[in-house]
């Protein structure tokens, strides 16, 4: 399915957000703020009782049949929240231990008294191995006083071994819904738990992990400050495009003129979204940023969505913020 998240045998989606409706118009929106424990509810993803069983293999041929143990792995397995059954997540390492999506909220809720944060949205992906906890904090940034974002903690871990329990640090655009993605090698902001025998133990101490959030907000907004006040050309402009989505040497006017290099150009020059900040290399980016975010091609809009802040969407994003740093 487009979206990837989980649809439960009674029809409930199993994605929550507050106050706000979600981008995929599906889910439990709440007309409130939430508590760790009311996020878990509301959006399934309590009681599911992650666990790690022994897994066995199974050989049938005309000698009959042969169960063979496989001392080095485990099958992770959880109770489905709708129906009860005990149902598979994954293979995982022999190392491997879980950890329960109560947990992944705390990792956030550990936070909420530091930083007066609130649950915002929750939700399970590809039939419960994947989960996502986001928290909003309490105040925005302003770059240069004219440029407004809203700042986001994001808590995401997988049941099948495909990632680590991780925590983000998420700036969100107001003007147009932009997800900013800095260059991890400029600024840190994420902070990654190994799913290892001592995962408790580091989630316990996640209140160290608050500081790279807050050194990540205010290097991002210390480069955002200096982008702001520096001009941007449309030559150069132009220039970090190319090396964005570079052209052959053969490549026809046409290709070198095509939708998308018309599209960044009216973004940046043109566009509503740009107004405040018009004509700075801080511009340049956000044109970029919004490009990805809302125009470049995907079979969906929520296929677009992901992209935007993972894989290449998140790739381009820092390699544009790296191009148009001063």
């Amino acid at each position: 399915m487009a979206h990837e998240l989980e649809t439960l045998a009674n029809g409930q989606t199993a994605f929550a957000s507050a106050r706000l409706s979600a981008w995929h118009q599906l889910g439990q929106v709440t007309d409130d703020c939430m508590t760790a424990e009311e996020v878990m509810s509301t959006a399934w993803l309590g009681g599911w009782e992650v666990r790690k069983i022994p897994l066995q293999g199974m050989e049938i041929n005309d000698k009959g049949v042969t169960k063979v143990d496989c001392p080095d792995k485990g099958m992770t397995v959880r109770t489905n929240p709708a129906t009860g059954g005990t149902e598979y997540l994954g293979i995982v390492g022999d190392d491997y231990t879980t950890v329960q999506n109560e947990q992944v909220a705390e990792v956030l809720n550990l936070l909420v008294d530091a930083s007066g944060a609130h649950f915002e949205t929750a939700g399970s992906m590809r039939g419960g191995r994947s989960v996502f906890v986001t928290m909003k904090l309490p105040e925005g940034m302003k770059v240069a006083g004219v440029d407004l974002h809203d700042l986001y903690l994001a808590a995401t871990t997988s049941h099948d071994d495909t990632a680590s329990l991780r925590m983000d640090a998420t700036p969100v655009r107001i003007v147009c819904a932009n997800t900013q993605r800095m260059a991890y090698q400029r600024s840190q902001g994420s902070y990654v738990f190994r799913h290892t025998s001592n995962i408790t133990a580091k989630i316990s101490e996640a209140r160290q992990a608050l500081q790279l959030v807050w050194e990540h907000f205010d290097a991002f907004e210390r480069e955002a400050e200096k982008m702001i006040n520096e001009t941007l050309t449309m030559g150069e402009f132009e220039k970090v495009i190319a090396q964005l989505w570079p052209l052959a040497d053969d490549a026809s006017d046409t290709a070198r003129n095509n939708a998308k290099q018309r599209t960044l150009r009216y973004l940046t020059r043109d566009a509503d979204t740009q107004k405040t900040i018009k004509g700075t290399r801080w511009a340049g980016y956000q044109a970029i940023t919004e490009y990805l975010d809302h125009y470049a091609k995907a079979a969906t809009v929520e296929v677009r969505a992901r992209r935007a802040v993972t894989g290449t969407g998140a790739d381009l994003k820092a390699r544009a913020f790296d191009l148009l740093a001063v």
